[in-house]
């Protein structure tokens, strides 16, 4: 009677068990809605960060010069908040959602070019950034534009820029000299050249074959006339 009386009883795991399981279930997906919406809330307030810095910056766009469409400023709103100067220029929170960083995308990977929790500062570099690309814009179209450097010839230079009546006499000699036809004398030898050059191709042509010739008609006398002779005798035995 004493050994049933202090037997253990056990234990009812399934039901404590179901029941931990389904309030562990709803503290993660309460800590998860909290995740959530605080990482919401800091977008939101990267979001808020940039688009202050975007008014600062918008009477600098409108400053450029006209006809120049390099920067536009936009502000994306993804899972990575950045207000975008141009193609290869942007601007994104640091880690603590205070600090500005501005980075450019260059051959060599990611630059950054500045970095500061003043609004003031960041406009200052962002000025000089876009200095420096008007003058880049401004260089490369002086060397496209530039004569002389695309390699034409003097005669073709010549012709486009002046003409005979509206030329100056030295201009106007260099002109007649460029469109003249070459002398006769030299087109005769150009002439005699290329006929010389026929004549040496040819008479090769002919010495080549000649030489195939000789050499298999010294390999019919010597081998094969004997192997032909042997092959037929026997054939006919």
């Amino acid at each position: 009677m004493d050994d049933k009386s202090e037997a253990p009883q056990a234990p009812k795991v399934e039901k404590v068990g179901k029941i931990d399981l389904a309030a562990a279930v709803r503290r993660a997906r309460l800590e998860n809605a909290e995740r959530a919406a605080a990482i919401a809330d800091l977008r939101e307030i990267e979001a808020g960060r940039l688009a202050l810095l975007e008014s600062a910056l918008k009477p600098l766009v409108r400053h450029a010069p006209a006809g120049v469409d390099m920067f536009d400023l936009t502000l994306s709103r993804g899972e990575r908040p950045r207000l975008f100067l141009d193609m290869v220029a942007f601007i994104e929170m640091g880690r603590d959602r205070r600090t500005y960083r501005m980075f450019q995308d260059t051959l060599h990977g990611r630059v950054l070019i500045a970095e500061g929790q003043q609004i003031d500062r960041i406009v200052a570099a962002v000025t000089n950034y876009v200095a420096r690309r008007l003058v880049e814009r401004e260089r490369a179209l002086a060397s496209e534009s530039a004569p002389g450097e695309a390699g034409e010839p003097l005669a073709m230079s010549v012709r486009q820029d002046a003409s005979p009546e509206t030329a100056s006499p030295d201009e106007a000699q260099r002109l007649a000299a460029a469109i003249a036809p070459p002398p006769l004398r030299s087109r005769l030898v150009r002439r005699l050249g290329a006929a010389l050059r026929f004549v040496v191709m040819t008479l090769g042509s002919v010495t080549l074959i000649g030489l195939f010739a000789i050499a298999g008609y010294v390999v019919w006398t010597i081998w094969l006339q004997d192997m032909v002779a042997r092959w037929m005798g026997v054939s006919r035995l």
